[in-house]
C-alpha cells in the first residue's frame, strides 16, 4: 500500500501549525503580515517552524515551555519555512547578520533584530537548554508580563 506524500506532509504542517497556534504564537502567513508585526513597538519573538525532526522534537516543545515565564516578548509570532516562502523571506530580511536558519528564534525589539537561537543551537540539544537559552534572553530583554 503506497502512501499519499502530499496528504501526508499536509497532516505534518497542519499539526505543527497547530502545535504553536496551541502555544500561544500567531501564524504570519504573508509578507504583509509580517511587516505590520515587525513594524510595532515592543519586543516580538518569531520562531522559524519547519518540518525537520529537530523542530518537532526540540524547537516546537521549546517555544511552548519558554513563554512560561515571569518575563517574554510583547509577541509571539512563527512562520513557516518551505510553507509560507513570502513569510519567511521577509521575517528572515529583518534577521541582518544571520544566516538563514530553521527552525530558529529571533527576539526583535522595535523591527530590529536582538538576538538568535540558530538552528545549530537547536539541533542535538535538548528542549530544556533551548528553554534557557531563550528565557536568559528574555530576562535581558523583556519586560515582566
Amino acid at each position: 500500500m503506497e502512501m499519499d506524500f502530499d496528504l501526508f506532509m499536509n497532516d505534518v504542517v497542519r499539526q505543527a501549525r497547530q502545535e504553536m497556534e496551541i502555544s500561544g504564537y500567531k501564524q504570519l502567513t504573508t509578507a504583509e503580515e509580517v511587516e505590520e508585526t515587525l513594524g510595532q513597538k515592543g519586543t516580538t519573538l518569531i520562531m522559524v517552524n519547519s518540518v525537520c525532526g529537530c523542530a518537532g522534537g526540540i524547537a516546537r516543545p521549546a517555544a511552548a515551555h519558554a513563554v512560561h515565564y515571569d518575563k517574554r516578548p510583547d509577541r509571539l509570532v512563527t512562520v513557516f519555512a518551505g510553507q509560507d516562502k513570502e513569510a519567511t523571506a521577509k521575517a528572515r530580511s529583518y534577521f541582518t547578520g544571520y544566516p538563514p536558519s530553521s527552525p530558529s528564534f529571533a527576539l526583535l525589539k522595535d523591527g530590529e533584530i536582538l538576538t538568535m537561537v540558530e538552528r545549530h543551537e537547536i539541533e542535538g540539544h535538548d528542549p530544556m537548554s533551548v528553554v534557557n537559552k531563550l528565557q536568559g534572553y528574555f530576562d535581558e530583554y523583556c519586560e515582566e508580563v
